[in-house]
């Protein structure tokens, strides 16, 4: 789980900062900022809102399912369909090391749920030991939902196979379990597969896509799935405060980015990929995951110096990162990120290495 971001890089960078803290920091384009102004807007917590009613549609059918529900944030989303598919003290099943664990089961202290975590490689848990997780009677809890998530933040941005989320969604089928996706960046592994978005959220009941990472709309998430699950995460949504107002400003921004902003992923994957390169060419002291997606994480553990140093001394050097634990840093590519970027978040590298004797 990441640590803290220091004090300094928690807030707006100067424009000569090479950011690559996360995908959260792109901005709507111009014509995302026209299509909020032109939104035909209502009161999406009375009689609806038009520009949310299309955004919803338009994703569920993107995704291939019956219905959709416009929240404030990919977090929420989660909740709503653990809240939805879900009954007090029963189990979620999920890899050890994906979001929905390791930085949202917080919500299990008012849900009465408990959050079972199976190991897994590269985001993917293992069957046999899912298998054995969702096993019911006698003093085991009774398994709700089990969840995956692609692309996998903390397996830097790893896409698991399509061939391993049917299994699951099978596996899940046959005893009577339902299946949640966290597709937080669900577009950005339906471009590293060469697949619709469709193709993916198939292997889900129900599926979460966040519209302000790499998408670039400002802010939300669409919580997608079958139309009785939605329809109990709309009422759910009211309870834990999720309704919003005039929401059709936010959803133009979001409808415009699904529209759109897809295609250009491939840019950021290509990107990451020119980033890790350049760090493993060197054959230094530090190792970068070879990225699927836009993510990459940079082992520092060989330096001699932990993480939180490390983004201290690369934010002086022109380049803001995250640290991802003690050890590793994570770099994500997004829109405002072009070639001479990387480049630079290279040199910034490169020299506080040199200043440490370590180039």
């Amino acid at each position: 789980m990441a640590s803290p971001l220091p004090h300094s890089a928690q807030t707006e960078l100067p424009d000569h900062f090479v950011d690559l803290r996360s995908d959260t920091v792109t901005r709507p384009t111009e014509a995302m900022l026209e299509a909020m102004r032109a939104a035909p807007i209502g009161d999406d917590g009375l009689d609806g809102d038009p520009s949310v009613r299309q955004l919803e549609s338009t994703v569920a059918a993107r995704l291939g399912k019956d219905a959709g529900l416009f929240v404030p944030s990919c977090t929420m989303a989660n909740l709503l369909a653990v809240l939805a598919q879900t009954a007090s003290r029963e189990q979620v099943v999920l890899e050890s090391n994906a979001h929905m664990y390791t930085s949202e089961r917080g919500a299990a202290t008012f849900t009465n749920l408990f959050y079972l975590g199976v190991p897994g490689v590269d985001g993917a848990m293992d069957l046999e030991r899912l298998a054995e997780g969702v096993q019911g009677g006698g003093h085991k809890l009774k398994t709700s939902l089990v969840a995956m998530e692609t692309s996998h933040n903390n397996a830097a941005g790893a896409v698991p196979p399509l061939d391993y989320m049917r299994a699951v969604h099978e596996l899940a089928a046959a005893r009577g379990i339902a299946v949640h996706l966290d597709g937080a960046r669900l577009f950005n592994a339906a471009v590293a597969l060469d697949v619709a978005p469709q193709a993916v959220a198939c292997h889900a009941d129900t599926v979460s896509l966040c519209l302000s990472k790499g998408l670039s709309a400002p802010v939300g998430a669409v919580l997608g799935g079958p139309a009785v699950v939605i329809e109990r995460a709309r009422t759910l949504r009211r309870m834990i405060g999720g309704t919003q107002r005039q929401a059709g400003l936010m959803a133009a921004a979001g409808l415009y980015a699904v529209e759109h902003m897809g295609a250009r992923l491939a840019q950021d994957h290509a990107r990451a990929r020119r980033l890790s390169d350049g760090v493993n060419a060197a054959q230094g002291v530090l190792r970068a995951t070879v990225p699927q997606t836009n993510i990459v994480q940079l082992d520092v553990s060989r330096s001699g110096r932990d993480s939180a140093t490390w983004v201290r001394d690369l934010e002086a050097a022109g380049l803001a990162v995250r640290p991802w634990g003690a050890g590793r840093l994570r770099c994500v590519t997004h829109r405002h990120i072009e070639d001479s970027h990387i480049e630079r978040a290279l040199a910034s590298i490169r020299a506080v290495l040199a200043r440490h004797g370590q180039a």
